[in-house]
């Protein structure tokens, strides 16, 4: 399976301290999963590395061939990826706004068909559990539902150093085990939905929205 890991977050300066605090909690998502699943290919996508233009423009928008470069190979990577793990803070209760911005910017017909893991973290006491409430409908609204298994980082400064390991007195393994809960479901429905796709290609079900509101209106 090709599995990636978006790390939701471009903020890079101080205060507050650190600045990229999803950066350690995705480090060790990355560790976690080359660890226990050796087999599959893991990649990390950061959305620091797709400066986007502030006017909103999506890959789909562009004349074939005119999309910049960069997009189009995100969304190459999307397309023939079987799953997805999606790292965001918490703003106002809701998902990184980074992390909306960059996804927005690919149709669903790419993320869909395959399953996703939810993964938030704060600072403080929550862990960012009530972003992760709110990512539900935005990835099932993708096509990638995500699986019931969800990781929560408390305190994530305390727990991860900045390359990802553990801080003194945390324990690798409880971590991980915890972390397995929802890769381990994730891994599963990756295998389920890649080996049907390989016999029904779903996008043969439906007609995809793809030039006018009116392809998913009722009559």
């Amino acid at each position: 399976m090709k599995l990636l890991i978006f790390l939701g977050t471009v903020r890079d300066s101080t205060p507050p301290r650190p600045a990229r605090l999803g950066e350690r909690v995705a480090k060790a998502c990355l560790t976690c999963l080359e660890q226990r699943y050796k087999e599959h290919d893991i990649e990390l996508i950061d959305a620091l590395d797709y400066p986007l233009e502030t006017v909103f423009k999506p890959h789909f928008a562009y004349a074939e061939g005119r999309a910049p470069a960069a997009l189009n190979r995100l969304a190459e990577k999307i397309a023939s990826a079987d799953g997805f793990i999606m790292v965001s803070p918490e703003y106002n209760h809701s998902m990184s706004p980074a992390l909306a911005n960059l996804l927005n910017h690919f149709g669903s017909s790419l993320f869909s068909y395959k399953p996703s893991a939810i993964v938030t973290y704060s600072a403080g006491q929550w862990g960012g559990m009530r972003a992760a409430v709110g990512m539900r409908t935005f990835l099932a609204e993708l096509g990638c539902l995500s699986v019931s298994a969800m990781i929560h980082v408390p305190k994530a400064q305390t727990v991860f150093a900045a390359d990802g390991s553990m801080q003194a007195g945390e324990e690798q393994g409880a971590w991980f085990g915890y972390f397995d809960r929802a890769f381990s479901q994730l891994v599963w429905w990756a295998q389920a939905t890649a080996t049907h796709r390989s016999e029904v290609n779903p996008h043969t079900l439906l007609q995809d929205f793809k030039t006018d509101p009116s392809e998913r209106n009722a009559p």
